[in-house]
Order: C-alpha cells, then sequence, then structure tokens
C-alpha cells in the first residue's frame, strides 16, 4: 500500500523482509495432518472420482492455508488479536481435516461449515479491525466473496454425490479466481493490486517453502510407515532407498529456486502482489503432485513387486511429471525461462512409464522416476554453476 503501515497490528517491515514468527509454525503443525489425511483419502479412493475429489479437497486445505498466509504477510502475527485469530483459524483447520474422510460422505456438511467459518471468520475478524484504514475496503470486498462461496459449500454439505462435487467446485472457483480481478462486486468496484496487495516477497516465498517440507514430509512418513510394518526384504529395502532419492530429489528441484531468488523476483515487478497470488497458485498445483507422490511411494514400498494396476500406474508416473511442470512455471517467473532440465525430465518420465508397460511391477516404476528427478537435480544445479549449458 502507498499509504504508511501505521494501524497498530500491521507488520512493522522496516525496509527488512517480515520474519516467520513461531505461532505460524504451530499454526502449520495442523496442516501436517491435513496432508496425512488427503493422502489416505486418495489411497482409498484410487479412481478418476476419487483423484477428482482428493483434488478438489486439496484446494479447499490450501485455500484455508493461503488466505492466513496473506493475513500473517500484512499483520504482525505476535500482536494478541492476530495471533488469537490464528489459533481459532488452526482449531477449525483441525476439525475440517478430521471430517476430510468422509467429506463426501456423512461428514460434507461439517467439513464445509469449517470452512466456511475460517474463510468468512478470518475476513470479518480482519475487517472488523481496520475501521478508517485503507486497507478495509479490500477486506470488504475479501468478505463478500467468501460469504458467495460460502453458500454454495453449504448447500453442496447438504446435497450427496454430484450435485455436492459441482457445488464445491463452483465454490472454489470463487474462491480461487475473485482474487485474479481484485474481488469485483457491485458497489465496492475491485482491489488495486498494485496499491491494495503491498506484500513482503521474503515472507511469502518462506512460508510456501515452509509448507513444501510439509510435504515432503508426508513422503518420509510414508516410506519409515511401509518399512516398519513389513519385513526387511532385499525388495523393501531397494524400494525404500528409491522413496528416499524420489524424495531428496524432489527438495533438490524446489529448492534450487532459493528463498532469495523468489523473493527477488517479487521485489524487481512493479506488480508484487499479482505475482506473489501467482506463486500461491503455482503451489497449489507443486503441492498436489507431492501429495499424490506420497501415494505412489506407499503403493511400491508395500509391494515393490507387486502387480501394478492402472490407477496406481497412472499415479506413480503422473506425480512427478506434474511435479515437473509446475516447477517449470514457477522457475520461469522467477529466473524469466523455463529450465531445459526440467522439460526433458517431462518427456521422459512417461517414455520411461511406457517402456515399463510389459512388467507390471511397481518398483522398477519408481526407480525410473527417482533416476530422472535426481537427473533434473543434478543437471540445474550444475548449470546454476556455470558447469553446463542451462
Amino acid at each position: 500500500m502507498t499509504e504508511p503501515r501505521n494501524h497498530p497490528l500491521m507488520r512493522r517491515r522496516g525496509g527488512g523482509e517480515a520474519p516467520v514468527r513461531y505461532v505460524e509454525l504451530l499454526f502449520d503443525l495442523v496442516y501436517v495432518f491435513a496432508i496425512i489425511q488427503l493422502s489416505h483419502f486418495l489411497l482409498a479412493n484410487l479412481t478418476l472420482l476419487g483423484a477428482a475429489q482428493t483434488l478438489l479437497l486439496w484446494f479447499a486445505v490450501w485455500l484455508g492455508w493461503q488466505y492466513t498466509g496473506w493475513v500473517t504477510n500484512w499483520f504482525e502475527p505476535d500482536a494478541p488479536a492476530i495471533r488469537l485469530l490464528l489459533l481459532l483459524t488452526m482449531a477449525l483447520a483441525l476439525a475440517m481435516s478430521a471430517a476430510l474422510p468422509e467429506a463426501f460422505g456423512d461428514r460434507g456438511l461439517a467439513f464445509a461449515l469449517c470452512f466456511v467459518a475460517m474463510q468468512v471468520g478470518r475476513a470479518t475478524w480482519i475487517w472488523s479491525r481496520l475501521a478508517g484504514h485503507p486497507l478495509r475496503s479490500n477486506y470488504s470486498r475479501i468478505l463478500g466473496w467468501a460469504l458467495i462461496a460460502a453458500v454454495l459449500w453449504i448447500i453442496g454439505g447438504m446435497l450427496e454425490g454430484t450435485a455436492r462435487l459441482a457445488l464445491w467446485l463452483l465454490a472454489v472457483l470463487c474462491d480461487y479466481v475473485s482474487p485474479m480481478f481484485g474481488f469485483p462486486l457491485p458497489g465496492l468496484g475491485r482491489s488495486d493490486s498494485q496499491r491494495d496487495w503491498d506484500i513482503e516477497g521474503g515472507h511469502l516465498v518462506e512460508r510456501c517453502a515452509l509448507f513444501m517440507l510439509i510435504a515432503l514430509g508426508e513422503t518420509i512418513l510414508i516410506t519409515g510407515g511401509a518399512l516398519t510394518h513389513s519385513d526387511w526384504h532385499p525388495a523393501t529395502l531397494a524400494a525404500a532407498a528409491t522413496a528416499f532419492l524420489v524424495t531428496v530429489s524432489m527438495w533438490g528441484v524446489y529448492f534450487h529456486i532459493a528463498i532469495h531468488d523468489a523473493s527477488a523476483a517479487i521485489r524487481r515487478v512493479s506488480d508484487p502482489g499479482r505475482m506473489g497470488a501467482r506463486f500461491h497458485y503455482i503451489h497449489a498445483l507443486i503441492l498436489a503432485s507431492v501429495i499424490a507422490t506420497a501415494v505412489g511411494i506407499e503403493l511400491v514400498v508395500a509391494h515393490p513387486f507387486g502387480h501394478l494396476e492402472p490407477p496406481a500406474r497412472i499415479v506413480l508416473t503422473a506425480a512427478p511429471v506434474l511435479f515437473l511442470a509446475a516447477m517449470t512455471i514457477y522457475k520461469a517467473q522467477v529466473y524469466g525461462r523455463p529450465p531445459l532440465s526440467h522439460l526433458v525430465g517431462i518427456v521422459l518420465l512417461p517414455a520411461i512409464a511406457l517402456s515399463l508397460l510389459p512388467w507390471h511391477d511397481a518398483l522398477p516404476v519408481l526407480l525410473g522416476n527417482a533416476l530422472v528427478l535426481a537427473s533434473v537435480s543434478v543437471w540445474e544445479r550444475m548449470s546454476r554453476r556455470g558447469v553446463i549449458a542451462w
């Protein structure tokens, strides 16, 4: 915002980056549980419909975290009013995550009510404390769209089957599409992203990176859990080692952007709020791919040489492809061009999967993924050091 940040709840930046507070890290802990619930939901519903339902639920989970991330970027998390807001939102997120496995069953309305309470409650809380502040009109529009989406969430929660899925999809679109156009509402106009969305890039990027670690942690938990409950047969150990390589390689590919590079990209543009919003949208895809990868890992480590059914094969192949595709978009935003290593990886992953079609075992597919991801990670690291061409 061009106006002084003179509200008592606003962060005092002083020209530096806004640090991540401990209460924000506490808030993130509930999303460890949410990620576990999502991966188990997909594993139990490994069909096209189940994948669509999981993706929609993930978008809802990410929305709750994302909108809270904007709050802690603008407002001081250690201020009593904001800290209380974070704790209340955390409690609602915990209840929403507990209802997630039955979100398309008996707990659909409970899931919807928890989500609505998070979105509407957060916007109302901030709006009520911004009297006379220029940012209040922005939160009036955010609250208006939260209420529109709330109607769709609640009605969907009271219906069943396809009707619930369709209404919740419309609700998600309300929350994802409205920011792209400045939350336009009759009589309130739309937000000006340059004036109303003055964000601190370093904080936003660091928060996204910390969530990435949560998602990667799920792949570690699943690998360790599968090892704990299985005989340590050489095939099982080989599958666990391969899964570990996948995790480390994804970490390497993601963190090549470095917090500094992505933060600097936001600082360079004239409209940092719009770029920050793009980063959040891209992370919805990046993190979805990591969750799907965790499901694939569980399938392989549990039965390394078991028969690989078509849905499992699709998950194993599509997850790393989506990961590299989303990372390509992210790095094109940060560096101004897509990395060649990622584009080659996107081609190689399905090619290897197709070449392994005569074999139905799971481990060779995961091994192919691991080798491609590791190669992409090493290639990019070498290219950024100038050892090879980008």
